[in-house]
């Protein structure tokens, strides 16, 4: 579980970081809220050990609607996934970054039209607790009275549209496929033995964590572990990296493929949204589209 000391992307870290690498001019200059909304498709293969037949899979996550998310760019990303043909689609959190008392409705009329064979499925992230109330807008605070209740009331909001939310469960996808999805890392209570209590040891396992920082923490080897929630640190500079990364280790689960616990293979999306500012540098927005194939 998460301690005082795990990094928190704000506004304020970030600009602060901007400006201690002398890179707030170019990047607030317009530069970088343009990279911010060009996404793209990016293709990844890997096999998958249980698995008996290739399996295609969109991942999207850190969407963060509502802050500078509207229903135009989730549109966008939406229809990009179709076009992929995906057999299931995967969102691995941060879906909202709004008010407590936001309408979801707009988000949720676009998440409706995804369409993938074996379902959509995702999980909670931090800025989901925050636009639950679970803490305030700044992150410090009180929760809101009723927070848990409004989790639930739009987690089953989210299933009247298709997509069902995983808090430390998992379904069988297909008879040689489960999958699990942890609750988050930060102000959930994440038991990734729980996730995946249902799979058979001959079954392939995919695991949805919004944070990559579990997966230090994984009780036993997973075939394949999906995560956000770091944007990749949003702004990257040639040679040095990025300046803030939201995780306790860094760069060191940034993006890309890392590794867990136990030599559980993972990959770590740059997401589709912000946070803190509108801003990206050398850093675009991703849909994953993974092919995987019996090892």
């Amino acid at each position: 579980m998460p301690d005082s000391a795990s990094p928190r992307l704000t506004r304020r870290r970030m600009l602060r970081a901007l400006l201690g690498g002398g890179l707030a001019a170019g990047v607030l200059g317009g530069t970088g809220v343009a990279q911010a909304y060009r996404f793209g498709v990016t293709r990844a293969q890997t096999t998958l050990p249980g698995l008996r037949a290739p399996l295609r899979a969109a991942f999207l996550t850190d969407l963060h609607y509502g802050l500078y998310v509207f229903a135009g760019s989730v549109r966008a990303w939406v229809e990009a996934a179709n076009a992929e043909r995906p057999d299931v689609v995967l969102l691995g959190g941060d879906l909202l970054d709004t008010r407590k008392d936001a309408d979801p409705a707009p988000l949720l009329r676009e998440l409706a039209r995804l369409r993938a064979p074996l379902g959509v499925y995702g999980v909670w992230g931090n800025h989901d607790y925050g636009s639950f109330g679970r803490y305030d807008r700044s992150g410090l605070g009180q929760a809101a009275a009723g927070w848990e209740a409004r989790r639930e009331e739009l987690r089953a909001a989210f299933a009247q549209v298709g997509v069902t939310l995983l808090r430390d469960e998992d379904r069988a996808l297909r008879e040689d496929l489960y999958l699990g999805g942890v609750d988050d890392f930060w102000y959930g209570q994440p038991d990734p033995r729980a996730a995946l209590a249902g799979a058979r040891t001959e079954q392939a396992t995919l695991l949805l964590s919004h944070n990559p920082d579990l997966l230090p923490e994984l009780p036993s080897r997973v075939g394949l572990v999906l995560c956000g929630h770091t944007h990749g640190g949003q702004i990257r500079v040639p040679l040095l990296g990025a300046p803030v990364v939201p995780s306790r280790y860094g760069e060191r689960y940034a993006m890309g493929w890392v590794t867990g616990a136990h030599e559980t293979p993972a990959y770590v999306s740059r997401g589709l949204g912000t946070s803190g500012f509108p801003l990206r540098m050398l850093c675009p927005p991703e849909i994953t589209l993974l092919t995987l194939r019996p090892a």
